[in-house]
């Protein structure tokens, strides 16, 4: 069976055995809110460690840092399927200022790869979720599978342009100009380490983080009849679940 009609059918027994999930389904007006608080956070954060020694900085980059760009990547997914409010435009715009205080711009070229693994789910060469058969042939047993999750930001960023390569448009490079402009503007206000505390947030929320759990979720099978896991949890609120 293809898996769009595995999904498809996964949907209507959901809806069969708990009806009132649909009261579940909607816009999170909450969205609005919890990116203009990361953006202010960081920008606080920045100012605040500024002048700190090195080991406060690395510290903050990991917990602090990384808990909100993490956050910021799940409600840049968030918003790839418009549920921060009406309209496209809205929550493309929304998505954008959700990924400013990341340091690297990826929401508007997420969008794009991210509507392909909804609709194509689990179809090679299309759903570029799917770990290669590189990945699946090399990152095997305890050992390698950490480090497949330490550069987990590496395969997840890299795989869809090695895969299914796309050519910019225009929401892309108002992302990328937007997101230069940011970080040309930390550059010059607090130099190369401000613009570093902003990239090693989401890089380090995007790997061996307690907000990355739903990586591990997602991608490693641990029991052979269930594919994926949830988390119910105080996580939640940061990662939009």
């Amino acid at each position: 069976m293809m898996p769009s009609l595995l999904k498809s059918r996964r949907a209507r027994l959901m809806l069969k055995q708990n009806k009132t999930v649909t009261k579940l389904m909607g816009f999170d007006g909450a969205t609005k809110y919890k990116v203009m608080f990361a953006i202010a956070l960081q920008l606080v954060s920045l100012q605040l460690l500024n002048d700190a020694p090195l080991w406060m900085w690395l510290f903050c980059c990991y917990t602090l840092s990384g808990t909100i760009n993490g956050a910021m990547t799940l409600a840049m997914h968030e918003l790839s399927h418009n549920l921060g409010g009406k309209g496209v435009v809205y929550n493309r715009i929304l998505a954008i200022l959700a990924n400013l205080p990341m340091g690297l711009p990826a929401a508007a070229t997420f969008k794009r790869y991210h509507m392909e693994h909804h609709k194509y789910m689990g179809e090679d060469e299309i759903d570029v979720d799917i770990p290669t058969d590189f990945e699946g042939s090399t990152f095997q047993h305890t050992i390698m599978k950490a480090l497949w999750l330490f550069f987990q930001p590496a395969w997840y960023s890299l795989r869809p342009l090695v895969i299914a390569p796309k050519q910019a448009q225009l929401w892309e490079f108002i992302n990328f100009t937007c997101t230069a402009i940011v970080d040309a503007s930390v550059f010059y206000v607090y130099g190369i380490k401000g613009v570093a505390y902003l990239a090693l947030g989401t890089i380090f929320g995007m790997q061996f983080h307690p907000i990355a759990g739903h990586f591990v979720a997602e991608h490693f099978v641990l029991h052979d009849e269930q594919e994926t896991y949830s988390y119910y949890g105080p996580l939640n609120w940061f990662t939009s679940n």
